[in-house]
């Protein structure tokens, strides 16, 4: 017999992907703790590397190759993500507040909690430099500005005379200087200030090697420079002096994330301070690591290397705390490290107990090191899957071919099976002015018409307030594919097994969500039922109030239209997820498509002919019946299909959705194309677009409409005479 799945009783929340998190992530998947539940929260679905930072603002490295991957680590871990920035932390209720990039400002509970939120050198004192300047630090938001600077220049060489300014004379802004020059090109001013002693944090062999080097490249070292303002083209000094700058960096040291001033812990000049263990001194409930961490214990400048190598001992000291047993660990830091210090070509100075020492094999090695690092973080173990017993009923072996069973509206009952046994429900007639084949039923109520619709679905992300706005989005598109208002909802949610205090965070979560999407849709929600079982359940039923009549499946004619307002591709990409072989920006893109409402979508096409949403039995599933209900063929042009990031590339690595085959096996009568995303027609999408079969003559015009609220929306072909089926060009 199969054991039932553990209950989980105790959070551990990790905020920050720093790279400290990151490698505990890694594992927490090879050893996770039985009963804990993992939550990270980062603003993005990745974080850059900070070894490889210069590298890549040199030219030498791609983006995909400077980022770590948080998705790909979560699900490895069996943790959830909350893209997310915490903002405050309320210790005696034990709840982080966080700015949702997806959600908007919500509640994180903890019993755990585990800091690695870096740092930033931001200038927010200096004039100017909000408008005009790029902190250093976080990564990803100067990699990108970076990258948006780099295009500006390829489209007008002339902005490179403009020059370029960091201030900032550390070790940091003559390496970030380097790489500048390198690939930005040698032509331009190119200026390190500095209010003191440039490069004070190295051994006088690697000085006078970096500042022969910053020479060499026609770099200018200002010190004893006093910044004034930032200019949209200048940096500003107070004596007066002026250094032409196009794009300004700062990176003049380590600054702390303000709102830590403000959760009572004890700090150290903004720093989370932290004892041997790595536990913050005045509570037990709250662990710091990486920059954003002071150890009192052992006090060290701001360096990755120190990150890295708390990764064991914090992964160890949260089992324990999360446990309440054991024996916590003490981190001893090293008293020196070596320091490799690229110089924007590929080479490097190393700076070691005062030496000189440079050249290409430093780079070299320095290379090997980083590339070795992020392979770890990348190149995940391989969690075999339980092997099938050797005696077993006939058919078990086709079915259990080692996919994870899809969540969402891919884990529907195939097309087949379900039309099949609907034939054989009676026809209700009366009352009932739409039934079983439509979005929704019609139902006459008095004088008024009223929608009725019911979803309810399996989890595609460990989320549950991502979870529940993406499920009621879903549920209420089949109110709006039907041009009815919203009116009123009825919730049906299994949980888990949790432990009582999991419960209660876990349905305020939900329950906070569901209020804020539905009221935002302008329904309420009137009651509902909860149970526990082996995995959670998110259920709707929606009813909904039509002004005239309702838009249904049967009114599309030839010649007409045919408007997709959403990207297709959440059944590929959410397959390739729950396997690591999806890249976190696609899934961040498919979570955020999801979870967007179409209200306003639906009331651009409340016009349309015919109208339906696109679920679980993917494009062509849908569109023949509308095909079929309208007494029409279709004419769809592939090349005009709007899929996510990712989706086709995952088609063409053969990757695919559990509920694919069955939509393929039901397709009716099909001229398909010879190529791999043609397979997009049978990607099962959840909370997916509105697809309207609309006049010709007004298609254009509503598709300017309809590309305002999501550009990605796509005039994708027209309905044809009935007997040519539906035809792929």
């Amino acid at each position: 017999m199969r054991q039932p799945d553990l209950p989980q009783t105790r959070d551990l929340v990790l905020v920050g992907g720093g790279h400290a998190h990151a490698l505990l992530l890694r594992r927490w998947g090879m050893t996770p703790l039985p009963g804990a539940r993992v939550t990270l929260v980062n603003p993005a679905a990745t974080t850059p590397y900070t070894g490889m930072l210069p590298g890549h603002v040199a030219g030498h490295y791609d983006r995909d190759t400077l980022d770590i991957d948080l998705v790909r680590l979560a699900r490895f871990a069996g943790a959830r993500i909350v893209f997310g920035r915490a903002t405050g932390i309320d210790r005696a209720e034990r709840q982080i507040a966080v700015e949702d990039t997806i959600l908007g400002d919500r509640i994180v509970g903890y019993d755990v909690a585990s800091l690695d939120i870096g740092i930033h050198s931001d200038m927010p004192d200096l004039p100017g430099f909000a408008e005009h300047g790029v902190p250093a630090k976080p990564l990803g938001p100067f990699a990108a500005r970076w990258d948006k600077h780099l295009a500006a220049l390829k489209d007008d060489p002339s902005l490179a005379r403009r020059g370029i300014a960091v201030i900032g004379g550390g070790v940091a802004g003559a390496e970030l200087a380097m790489a500048m020059r390198h690939g930005a090109g040698p032509d331009g001013p190119l200026t390190v200030l500095d209010a003191g002693r440039a490069l004070a944090g190295v051994g006088h062999g690697a000085e006078r090697a970096l500042r022969a080097e910053l020479t060499k490249q026609n770099i200018a070292l200002i010190e004893k420079a006093s910044v004034e303002r930032i200019t949209e083209d200048a940096v500003i000094l107070t004596d007066g002096r002026r250094f032409p700058a196009a794009f300004v960096t700062g990176a003049a040291g380590a600054r702390p994330h303000d709102w830590l001033g403000e959760t009572g812990l004890t700090l150290h000049q903004g720093f989370v301070a932290v004892d041997a263990t790595l536990r913050s001194v005045n509570d037990p409930a709250i662990f710091a690591a990486g920059d954003c961490a002071h150890m009192t214990h052992a006090p060290r400048p701001k360096a990755g290397v120190f990150a890295v190598r708390q990764a064991p001992i914090l992964h160890h000291n949260l089992r324990v705390a999360l446990a309440e047993n054991g024996r916590m660990r003490r981190y001893r830091p090293q008293r020196d490290y070596l320091k490799l210090i690229s110089t924007g070509r590929k080479a490097a100075v190393a700076d070691k107990a005062g030496l000189r020492l440079q050249g290409t094999l430093l780079w070299r090695w320095k290379d090997r090191i980083d590339r070795k690092f992020m392979r770890k973080l990348s190149v995940l173990p391989r969690m075999d899957a339980l092997a099938l017993p050797r005696m077993r009923a006939a058919g078990l072996t086709a079915l259990a071919d080692g996919q994870a069973p899809c969540g969402g509206c891919a884990a529907k009952v195939g097309r087949g099976a379900l039309t099949a046994a609907l034939a054989q429900l009676p026809d209700i007639g009366g009352s009932v002015v739409k039934g079983i084949g439509d979005d929704a039923a019609v139902i006459r109520v008095g004088d008024r018409l009223q929608v009725l619709t019911v979803d309810q679905l399996r989890p595609v992300t460990d989320d549950p307030a991502l979870m529940m706005r993406i499920a009621a989005t879903h549920a209420v598109n089949d109110c709006l594919a039907m041009g009815a208002v919203p009116h009123s909802v009825l919730l049906t949610l299994t949980l888990p097994r949790l432990s009582p205090r999991l419960e209660e965070r876990t349905l305020a979560e939900i329950m906070a969500e569901a209020a804020a999407t539905l009221t935002g849709s302008g329904a309420a929600i009137v009651g509902g039922h909860t149970a526990t079982g082996p995995e959670a359940a998110y259920g709707l039923t929606v009813t909904g109030l039509l002004e005239g009549e309702a838009v249904g499946l049967d009114g599309g004619k030839v010649g007409d239209a045919l408007i997709l307002t959403r990207p297709l591709g959440t059944g590929v990409i959410l397959a390739a997820e729950m396997a690591t072989q999806a890249r976190g920006t696609w899934v961040e893109q498919a979570f955020r498509t999801m979870a967007t409402p179409q209200i306003v979508t639906a009331k651009i096409l409340r016009h349309a002919h015919a109208m339906t949403d696109v679920t679980g039995f993917g494009l062509e599933g849908h569109l023949s019946a509308l095909c079929l209900a309208s007494g029409t063929g279709a004419r769809i042009v592939l090349d005009r299909l709007p899929m996510l990031d990712g989706a086709a590339e995952l088609l063409r690595q053969g990757i695919r959705s559990t509920l694919h085959r069955a939509n393929r096996a039901s397709a009716g009568p099909l001229i398909l194309r010879d190529r791999a995303e043609a397979e997009i027609l049978f990607d099962p999408q959840t909370a997916g677009g509105l697809l309207a079969a609309v006049a010709s003559d007004r298609a254009t015009d509503l598709l300017a409409e309809l590309q305002k609220v999501d550009a990605r929306a796509a005039i994708i072909g027209a309905l044809t005479e009935p007997d040519t089926g539906i035809e792929i060009v």
